[in-house]
């Protein structure tokens, strides 16, 4: 499966800039005091504060500055980095934003956060801490962003590249789970949230997407083997939620150091597992395997398809190669020699089509007609003698480079020479072809002369006709067009052929 990465790139560059927007529409919308908490901030300092000045401008060149150093590292810089092209100029410019967004961050915040600067005792101090935070926190975009494009890449190699499948599968859930806490980082990060809360995004989606694939691979699989339904399954699903409980929340207070992260974790990654991890886990594991049913199922039809389509092939060579020795037996019988020459070149030429090109799924259509061309001429010198036989052949030369299965077409000339020719009646056979473009225009309209009741001729009447039937349906499948008309003396046969 190949990825369009530039259609990547349309949803990524829509995404990031949908969420650009809607952040400018929250500077906007917070215009008035009571909807944020910086003016109280102001107040406690005793500093005059401003909307403008403390408060949009400052949100508007930080959510810009992130905005634009994202498209420039993900679409440009990084990308080229990890293929190691122009390596060095790549590298200057990812210095380049780093301390554009770095300075752009720290003025930002010299404005949105003044209030800071009184408590130190100079404002060297102050915008030292300033600075350097604005800094730290470009560098962690950068670094982010870098992991973001390095997970994009693996999730484009494990799709592109064929492996075992099931860790294959595996390595792109991890994969996409990964991608997906990188990005809810980033939107974290722009948004300006406290440490314990993407801590919380951290935990409840790690363990989100460890029980959706443990669920997947061995939870679902088990629970179906033993006859049970996704009632069963979503009972599972709770005990193991409950037990996740304890350390999830015991992970939170250690590391922040405060107790009620305990219930406020519980409090996100309950209902996550319970209405989101729990039914996309079975949604994708039914799915999943009703594809890999349709897969089998369709492996199964083609395998029996080809060995038809091999049993096929198999009745019909025997059968031209005996026509073609009876053929050749009653030329010899004529007792001339440069007619029974000419008629073992030709079968020469037959029998190493039928052991080389007839083994291939698709041969040059030059190289069919080429055989259609000598079965016609053998079969002439066996009618030669008998001036009530016309035959008339009307075979466009071919240019183009047209490619068709072998032995599609002489079942049918086979069929015209087997039925319409009779040594002691009037006969007539008549064989055009032409191609316009891709489409393959085949007509055969020969005489009727019916056989004797013992003759095995008879018996074996319209096999030929019924193997390339089958063969048009396994291999040109609504590419085709074939009408048959018979009347009490003529026998007409006219196939269209899609050959793209």
């Amino acid at each position: 499966m190949k990825i369009d990465i530039k259609d990547l790139n349309k949803i990524e560059f829509w995404t990031v800039s949908v969420i650009y927007g809607f952040a400018i529409m929250l500077l906007i919308s917070n215009g008035s005091d009571s909807h944020i908490s910086t003016p109280y901030n102001f107040e406690l300092a005793r500093i005059n504060f401003s909307y403008f000045s403390n408060y949009f401008m400052p949100g508007l060149f930080k959510y810009s500055i992130l905005y634009f150093s994202f498209l420039l590292l993900n679409f440009c810089c990084l990308p080229q980095l990890y293929k190691k092209t122009n390596t060095g100029v790549n590298l200057s410019i990812l210095f380049a934003v780093y301390l554009v967004s770095g300075l752009v961050l720290s003025i930002a915040q010299t404005y949105s956060q003044a209030y800071i600067l009184v408590q130190y005792d100079n404002l060297d101090e102050a915008y030292d801490h300033i600075f350097f935070k604005g800094f730290t926190y470009a560098g962690w975009v950068v670094v982010l962003t870098a992991i973001y494009v390095a997970l994009k890449k693996l999730i484009i190699h494990l799709i592109e590249n064929k492996g075992e499948e099931s860790n294959k599968r595996m390595k792109l859930e991890i994969a996409f789970a990964s991608a997906f806490w990188f990005v809810g980082i980033l939107v974290w990060l722009s948004i300006g949230v406290d440490f314990e809360v993407i801590l919380c995004w951290t935990l409840v989606v790690g363990a989100c997407a460890f029980l959706t694939i443990y669920s997947i691979y061995y939870l679902i699989p088990t629970t179906l083997a033993q006859e049970k339904r996704f009632r069963h399954f979503f009972g599972k699903n709770i005990l193991l939620t409950l037990l996740f409980t304890i350390p999830l929340g015991l992970i939170a207070v250690v590391i922040t150091g405060r107790g009620e992260m305990f219930p406020i974790v519980n409090a996100f990654h309950i209902p996550a597992q319970l209405l989101i991890s729990t039914p996309l886990a079975w949604y994708i594991y039914k799915t999943r395997n009703a594809t890999d049913q349709q897969i089998f199922t369709l492996k199964k039809e083609l395998g029996k398809s080809d060995a038809n389509l091999g049993f096929l092939k198999s009745q019909i060579n025997p059968h031209f190669l005996f026509n073609a020795l009876n053929t050749l037996y009653g030329t010899a019988l004529q007792e001339k020699a440069d007619r029974t020459g000419e008629g073992i070149q030709k079968l020469g030429d037959m029998m190493r089509f039928m052991l080389h090109e007839n083994m291939q799924d698709k041969i040059s259509l030059t190289r069919d007609i080429d055989y259609l061309n000598n079965y016609i001429e053998l079969q002439k010198l066996r009618t030669s003698t008998t001036v009530d036989i016309l035959i008339k052949t009307e075979i466009e030369e071919q240019l183009a480079d047209l490619k068709i299965s072998p032995m599609l077409l002489i079942p049918f000339v086979e069929n015209a020479f087997k039925h319409g020719i009779s040594l002691q009646s009037p006969s007539h056979i008549k064989v055009t072809l032409q191609t316009k473009a891709n489409m393959l225009y085949f007509d055969v309209n020969n005489s009727i002369h019916l056989k004797a009741d013992g003759d095995p001729e008879k018996i074996n009447s319209g096999i030929g006709l019924q193997n390339v039937k089958q063969r048009l349906n396994l291999l040109y499948p609504k590419k085709h067009e074939l009408i048959i008309r018979e009347s009490a003396r003529e026998f007409y046969v006219h196939l269209t052929l899609n050959l793209d």
